[in-house]
């Protein structure tokens, strides 16, 4: 009689507390087949509780140099903003154009910091989300001014088409303009100066969708699958900017909420990133179809 090991494509992990201590597995389930007919079962623990131990020490060391940059960043950007003023004397201008340096490096740098603390806090299963009806106009309104200024500098126009009658949607606000705004950020950086942003809000059946769609360089196809994963960073000239973890963070927060986000995008001709939110319960019935 033959029989061969066949391994089964689910997986999953178990967690089993026993003297005081929690310990981590990885299972494998393996068909044990005869004929081609399932004769029986064989399950494999892997213990991974070490990597568990080494993945919570490093989330737990970004969290904390993390939380302890902001506040010198921000007392540096401070800083910067009383020197511009001019309350501590007349700039030349290449002290203008270093204080410029300052602001925008430490901009960055809070940005950074800012998303580490946010994948810290979603893999640990810190955050909470605060779902309530919320206005999409909201959403937009806070989002273009956190981003108008950027745009202004390049000279870049932000195009809004939002359907007349939009319902509230189920949505955390804060968390739900940040993702926004990280698309309305990475869409000004790639796109060239003098151009415009186009963002559209449209209800499509029980949910409300937003997109932002510029017109820059596009990206390739074969890094579409990766772009929302941790650390990733599409090669090119803004490879070397962020810190690779916006769009992870943006697709955690939206699917958070049971939503749906996605890309599209084409080489030469732009980029459309999109998420989608369900209507709130309580304006399903009394909101217009557009």
């Amino acid at each position: 009689m033959r029989t061969l090991l066949v391994e089964n494509t689910d997986k999953q992990e178990l967690k089993i507390f026993a003297d005081n201590k929690e310990s981590y597995f990885s299972k494998d389930l393996l068909n044990v087949t005869s004929n081609n007919t399932v004769i029986g079962h064989v399950i494999v623990l892997r213990n991974i509780t070490p990597f568990h131990e080494l993945s919570e020490a490093k989330t737990n060391f970004i969290a904390t140099i993390s939380h302890e940059l902001k506040t010198p960043i921000s007392s540096i950007k401070l800083s910067a903003q009383l020197l511009g003023g001019g309350k501590v004397g007349v700039l030349t201008a290449d002290q203008k154009e270093l204080l410029d340096s300052i602001r925008d490096d430490s901009d960055r740098l809070l940005k950074i910091t800012g998303e580490l603390l946010n994948m810290t806090q979603l893999e640990t299963g810190k955050i909470q989300l605060k779902l309530l009806p919320t206005d999409a106009k909201q959403i937009i309104d806070q989002a273009f001014q956190a981003v108008q200024l950027q745009a202004n500098q390049r000279n870049i126009s932000l195009i809004l088409d939002m359907d007349s009658s939009i319902p509230a949607i189920q949505a955390d606000p804060e968390k739900s303009t940040w993702v926004l705004i990280n698309f309305l950020t990475n869409a000004i950086k790639f796109s060239s100066e003098r151009n415009h942003i186009e963002v559209e809000v449209h209800r499509k059946n029980d949910s409300v969708s937003f997109t932002v769609r510029d017109h820059g360089q596009g990206i390739d196809e074969r890094y579409l699958p990766k772009i929302f994963d941790r650390y990733f960073k599409v090669p090119g000239k803004h490879e070397h900017n962020g810190s690779g973890l916006g769009l992870a963070i943006s697709k955690e927060f939206i699917e958070a909420q049971e939503g749906k986000i996605w890309v599209d995008s084409e080489v030469g001709t732009g980029s459309t990133f999109g998420f989608s939110l369900k209507i709130s319960d309580n304006h399903r019935n009394t909101a217009t179809l557009n």
